[in-house]
């Protein structure tokens, strides 16, 4: 007795389309993160980042271009708090 439907010979590319604009998006938040918000945007971009090298994205270096823009916006932000001796930064 089968309690499933037979497997078809189709399979799901969702999971790998998904690590695709996951390494997308964290090159493109890493980018942004730059400019403004590195404090909430740097983070993301790793996290997103980390997670689409995970999953075997095909974009594996827009990933490490996010994780390394990522990485470069915290950087960002610890000089500029340090150059201003503040908590926060502005221009």
């Amino acid at each position: 007795m089968q309690l499933t439907a037979p497997a078809t010979g189709r399979t799901t590319t969702t999971p790998r389309r998904d690590a695709d604009g996951m390494a997308v998006a964290s090159f493109i938040l890493g980018l942004l993160g730059l400019l403004v918000l590195n404090i909430f945007l740097g983070p993301i971009a790793i996290v997103l980042a980390a997670a689409s090298l995970w999953r075997g994205t095909v974009r594996r270096g827009r990933a490490l271009l996010g994780l390394t823009l990522g990485v470069a916006d915290l950087v960002v932000l610890v000089i500029a708090m340090q150059l201003s001796n503040t908590v926060s930064w502005s221009l």
